[in-house]
């Protein structure tokens, strides 16, 4: 059942974020067909910020979907997550563009993005809770890691796709036609997707606060909010805190690194790469990732998650300079080693976040602590680090902007951990003991005797 609960989790995570990353790598091709009125500088930034605008729906996301995956189930939240995002995923693949419908276009393109941003903001705080919960207490780094794990593979399907359009079609195909296929592939991944969570039961964990609470009456989302901002406010902000230097170092990394490395670089007089070298290049440190990951997630099983995470922060501060750097230096070799810096930073927090910030919250407000407190930072600093570098280059014509970015997060990020309780080995607060097996919970049994 475990191994059930994080593969549908992960699978679905999958579909989420190849819904978002496929978004990420075709930003140069969309800029061309729904901002073509623009200069270069400002229909990039027109660009990230349509991207930009789904994260200001998503703490909306959360506050609507958290305390309802608190109150109903995970299992139900999260299937309904998967097929909103497949769904306004499918949209934009069938939008008409700019030369056809003039500024409509733009505008739907943004409607349809706030629509992803929607869904989003209930999808990962609830498949945190789900995995958390059903994962024992000795494996949580391990089996949590495996979030991620779906969503780097969601990232890597994006990148792929994109690689492999621009390879076999030509431009003029390309921004014709070309561009709108993983949009619509999304269809049919969601509906997997979807067909996985159905057939989840719901976890133990949630059951059982569902059995005690079953029968009480009252507006049981203020109450919620109650706890969650009045008694919780501790470690909303230790989650604002890990989410922003996890986000911001993820999105720098996927979501601005491909447009830097072939727009602002080249536009600035450096070499630069091609499309589809970016691509490849950002593959590969996906892939590399997708190895390490899990390798990463039991490791913090035994040394704890905070001596791993305060590592990616110390590296942020130390090595976000020389990474950049190697970018502008140019050359396939260099580029792969700045990437890939930026990589194992990412590695550190990606590994480690899916069982750290469960465990900061009580089973009953769990889902919505999580959703409102990660969307809220997301929000405000990670899907809108691309946008505010990107227009920060162009304020100040420094090229080094994106590290300075990376350096203040690893700051902000290590005061977060630091006033992070250690959850490795530890239960769940608000939930009982869960062992790997009869031998673990027998011992578990003895020791309370």
């Amino acid at each position: 059942m475990i191994r059930r609960a994080v593969g549908a989790a992960a699978v679905g995570n999958v579909t989420e974020w190849f819904d978002f990353g496929v978004y990420s790598y075709l930003a140069v091709k969309i800029e061309s067909v729904f901002f073509t009125d623009l200069s270069p500088t400002m229909g990039t930034i027109a660009t990230l910020g349509t991207f930009a605008a789904a994260f200001l729906v998503r703490p909306f996301g959360g506050l609507f979907f958290g305390p309802l995956g608190d109150r109903i189930g995970r299992q139900k939240v999260l299937s309904l997550t998967v097929i909103m995002m497949a769904i306004s995923t499918f949209i934009i693949g069938i939008l008409p563009d700019y030369e056809a419908i003039g500024v409509a276009a733009p505008m739907l393109l943004l409607l349809a993005r706030l629509l992803q941003g929607f869904s989003t903001g209930g999808e990962y705080g609830g498949a945190m809770a789900f995995i958390a919960e059903y994962a024992p207490d000795r494996r949580r780094g391990f089996l949590c890691s495996f979030l991620e794990f779906g969503t780097l593979t969601g990232y890597a399907m994006g990148a792929t796709f994109a690689t492999a359009l621009e390879l076999a079609l030509s431009e003029e195909a390309l921004l014709s036609w070309g561009w709108r296929i993983p949009f619509l592939v999304a269809g049919p991944i969601g509906a997997i997707g979807l067909y996985l969570r159905m057939k989840l039961e719901e976890t133990p964990a949630f059951a059982k606060i569902a059995a005690e609470s079953e029968g009480r009456e009252g507006n049981q989302t203020l109450t919620e909010f109650r706890k969650i901002f009045v008694n919780h406010w501790r470690p909303m902000l230790v989650c604002g805190g890990i989410v922003l230097v996890f986000n911001v170092t993820n999105y720098m990394l996927t979501n601005y690194m491909p447009t830097y490395l072939t727009q602002t670089l080249p536009d600035s007089g450096y070499a630069g790469t091609s499309s589809t070298v970016s691509e490849m290049l950002q593959i590969a440190v996906l892939v590399v990732s997708m190895v390490l990951i899990t390798f990463v997630g039991r490791l913090s099983d035994r040394i704890g998650r905070r001596p791993i995470m305060f590592a990616g922060c110390a590296m942020l501060v130390v090595l976000s300079v020389p990474a950049v750097l190697l970018l502008r230096t140019g050359g396939t070799g260099a580029t792969f080693a700045g990437l890939m810096l930026m990589g194992l930073m990412l590695l550190c927090f990606n590994s480690t976040s899916p069982s750290t910030l469960p465990a900061l919250f009580p089973t009953d407000i769990r889902y919505g602590g999580l959703s409102i407190a990660f969307n809220i930072s997301v929000s405000l600093f990670g899907g809108t680090a691309a946008t505010a570098v990107a227009a920060l280059i162009a304020l100040t014509g420094d090229l080094n902007m994106p590290a300075y970015y990376l350096m203040a997060a690893g700051v902000i990020g290590a005061v977060a951990v630091y006033f992070a309780t250690e959850s490795a080995g530890k239960r769940l607060p608000g939930s009982p003991p869960a062992a790997v097996d009869e031998a673990e919970a027998r011992e578990l049994v003895g020791s309370h005797r």
